[in-house]
């Protein structure tokens, strides 16, 4: 495969981390950056596109565009995707699936355009070599996307197969588990570097925890996981092979690091227990069971970033609603010096903590649409109130009363 050719890619991405996924792409070699809602469009060679699937933090997966022409009906749809040369890139025995999204389009039925981009593949393979390829919606080697606006088709094959955010590091999820790229894309936005301590009072399944592990030990996210790209007929074994070796080189030596995690349930902690071991990072990373209220401060500064139960998918919220002030307390008295980052999608939590936020960044956890609140804490945070004197009456010593 030749590797001096640009091609056209996008990179859609967790929405509010698109300024994010740009700086990345442009780190790993990407050309002409482009920020879209959802995601990046990008230009680069096959190199580019190996190396942003094995580095990407931060991408969901990487589309390769090969075709972008006006339509106006199926029948169009049809041409459009009967037009490529399927039969060079992809066999008849490989499976595929066919994902069709679109903004603005006229067409009735997506359904229906589905079927005439799967029929169009299929029928090219059946004329050129008289077999064609199965459909497999759960699990296929290829997976073919479309999408349409008002006026244009576009068409793409996946170059990474499984979204990129299954580093396939994690035996078990938990009930409400954040997706890796989302946890390394908070991680970037909070500043935090390899070496600052870094706590999770609520990890959960340990997916913080994990993701920076694997950013302290530059482990390329995607080293330990296969993609679509490889089946390809003309993949180039020979310089993914140079690539995935020159990454494994370039990994540091496994020493244990600051970053730490908690949380209040057993079943939670055993999650980030399994997960961490079968990534062969538990040695590296202190684990301890404990309430976010009653835990101490692990160094005199760091990072406290954690994604607390909001309600829409676990937590009760009048029990939350008790939470948020003592936790806001807790921070105040036992993080001082800390940056604290908070994911949460329950408005509540910012108007009970009682601390102001310094930034609030919008970001989709999934489809639940999230604030990621920064909080600074610093000496002397807390609002002071002057005492006030209540007199219950005449007799009575006076009594002394701090709002705080």
């Amino acid at each position: 495969m030749p590797d001096i050719k640009s091609h056209h890619f996008f990179a859609p991405c967790p929405r509010g981390l698109e300024p994010v996924l740009a700086a990345e792409l442009k780190k790993i070699g990407g050309l002409s950056i482009q920020i879209n809602d959802g995601g990046v469009k990008f230009q680069g060679s096959w190199h580019t596109c190996y190396r942003t699937n094995l580095e990407s933090r931060i991408a969901s997966h990487i589309l390769w565009r090969i075709t972008k022409k006006p339509y106006i009906d199926e029948t169009d749809i049809y041409k459009i995707s009967h037009a490529f040369p399927w039969n060079e890139w992809i066999s008849s025995t490989h499976t595929i699936r066919v994902n069709v999204a679109a903004k603005k389009c006229p067409l009735r039925s997506l359904e229906f355009v589905t079927l005439k981009i799967k029929d169009a593949v299929c029928d090219k393979f059946r004329e050129l070599t008289s077999k064609r390829p199965s459909v497999d919606t759960v699990n296929p080697d290829i997976r073919i996307h479309g999408f349409l606006d008002a006026r244009e088709f576009t068409l793409y094959l996946d170059t990474s197969g499984d979204a990129l955010f299954k580093r396939d590091l994690r035996k078990t999820t938990g009930e409400a588990p954040l997706r890796e790229n989302l946890a390394a894309g908070i991680l970037q936005l909070s500043g935090w570097k390899p070496g600052i301590p870094l706590l999770d009072p609520m990890c959960g399944s340990g997916t913080f925890l994990l993701e920076a592990v694997q950013i302290a030990l530059n482990i390329a996210p995607g080293i330990k996981r296969n993609f679509a790209f490889e089946k390809f007929k003309q993949f180039d074994s020979p310089l993914w092979n140079r690539m995935k070796e020159e990454s494994i080189s370039q990994q540091k030596e496994k020493l244990q690091q600051p970053i730490y995690g908690s949380d209040l349930y057993g079943d939670a902690l055993l999650d980030a227990q399994a997960n961490l071991d079968l990534a062969g990072f538990l040695d590296l990373v202190a684990l301890k069971q404990g309430n976010i209220l009653e835990i101490p401060s692990p160094a005199p500064t760091g990072i406290l970033i954690t994604n607390p139960p909001y309600g829409k998918r676990v937590g009760n919220q009048d029990e939350l609603a008790e939470l948020y002030p003592k936790i806001g307390d807790i921070l105040k008295n036992k993080f001082v010096g800390w940056s604290a980052y908070f994911l949460t999608g329950d408005a509540l939590l910012p108007k009970s903590i009682r601390l102001s936020a310094s930034r609030r960044i919008p970001l989709f956890n999934g489809a639940i649409e999230c604030r990621l609140l920064e909080y600074k804490i610093v000496a002397g945070g807390m609002r002071k109130v002057k005492s006030t004197v209540v007199t219950q009456n005449p007799d009575s010593a006076p009594i002394t009363s701090k709002n705080l």
